[in-house]
């Protein structure tokens, strides 16, 4: 009896082992199934993000490396479409119109949803933007208005005429020209004639200076004061440079230079060179004015052999462009602020006007530096 009691007990306690191992096993199995969803949360994740950009393409065609502001453009419309989950094709003309058209069609034949465009010549394009509408793909113009077309969706830029203003006006205190008994001797370095955006620059400049050109209180005495006669092709810093060398040379040998009203920096930068060849000095060194505020501008407006840049925001430009890709390929309507100014020959282009700044060793701390648009050290350098 005791023999089979302690059997049967035996066979009890096995049976019960079997029958916890039994019921271990599928939970040893069965745990790595209930951690798969967890797992794959991040790419059931994934379409959500790509949404935020759609997951579609943006060619960005910009005009020319040569300017520091177009290279930081091109930068900061990249990479903030690319953070909304955008793919991104951005190429350079180098200042050579059909390699930009080649450019572009090549982003049509790639089938890119919109097509950014900052113009080497804003009238040379009307043929590659007529396929772009014929493709279906909406077209941005970026601070170059693309004239005599009627593909163009939206315009992003500064207030270019603003721009022509702020300059005048900074020559107009300086100078104390309301005021002053004195005359001052000026010479023009206007943009490219192929750039829409220079005739409006031009503009402001002489809705400010122009009275004090016929009152006799600014002489310009090379007697080139036309948008005609002072724009350059392609903002091309040395030919400002060799302009300024013959006017200094032919009418300024035995008076000085007291203005050099330029609309760029690289202007800037010619002129101060033409200037240094003719022997100015800190003592005579003339009133210089620019656009961009390029590191080198900025740092020359430290020194003091630039007197002033117009700052132009392009985080804040490359940020209102992509707002206005996000509403065109999401049928909504972009910020716009302008409805009327910007007339293309063919149509007047719904814009988005960002608010010009004049910078000068009164105020760069302030804008460029506290702004942290440049840190202490970059200007130092």
């Amino acid at each position: 009896m005791k023999k089979t009691l302690a059997l049967i007990l035996a066979l009890a306690m096995a049976l019960a082992l079997v029958a916890c191992g039994g019921n271990s096993a599928p939970a040893a199995t069965e745990a790595p199934k209930a951690e798969a969803p967890a797992a794959e949360a991040p790419a059931a994740e994934a379409p959500a993000a790509e949404n935020t950009g759609s997951g579609k393409t943006v060619g960005i065609a910009m005009p020319t490396q040569s300017s520091e502001r177009w290279i930081k453009d091109g930068a900061n419309m990249k990479s903030q479409l690319e953070a909304k989950g955008y793919n991104v094709i951005l190429q350079y003309g180098e200042d050579d119109v059909q390699a930009q058209v080649s450019q572009i069609e090549n982003m049509i034949a790639q089938q890119v949803d919109v097509l950014v465009i900052a113009a080497i010549d804003s009238g040379a394009l009307t043929g590659v933007e007529a396929q772009a509408k014929a493709a279906g793909i909406p077209i941005i113009a970026y601070d170059r208005l693309l004239m005599d077309t009627d593909a163009v969706s939206y315009y992003a830029s500064f207030d270019n005429e603003g721009v022509g203003r702020a300059i005048g006006e900074y020559i107009e205190k300086a100078k104390d020209l309301a005021n002053t008994t004195e005359t001052y001797t000026v010479e023009f370095f206007m943009g490219s004639p192929d750039d829409n955006n220079a005739v409006l620059l031009y503009n402001g400049l002489m809705k400010v200076l122009q009275p004090y050109l016929d009152k006799g209180t600014l002489v310009c005495k090379s007697g080139m004061t036309t948008f005609e006669q002072t724009c350059i092709l392609r903002w091309s810093q040395e030919e400002a440079q060799k302009r300024c060398e013959n006017y200094l040379a032919g009418f300024y040998a035995d008076e000085d230079l007291d203005i050099c009203a330029t609309a760029f920096d690289g202007f800037a930068y010619g002129c101060r060179s033409a200037l240094e060849g003719a022997g100015y000095t800190k003592d005579n060194w003339p009133l210089i004015t620019g656009q961009d505020a390029e590191l080198m501008a900025s740092k020359n407006i430290v020194s003091g052999v630039q007197t002033m840049s117009i700052y132009k925001d392009t985080r804040l430009l490359a940020e209102k462009c992509v707002t206005m890709v996000d509403a065109v390929l999401n049928g909504t309507e972009p910020e716009i602020n302008d409805t009327t100014t910007y007339d293309n020959h063919v149509l007047v282009v719904p814009s988005y006007l960002c608010t010009p700044v004049a910078v000068d060793q009164s105020n760069y701390e302030e804008i460029l530096i506290g702004g942290g648009y440049y840190t202490a050290e970059q200007l130092a350098g």
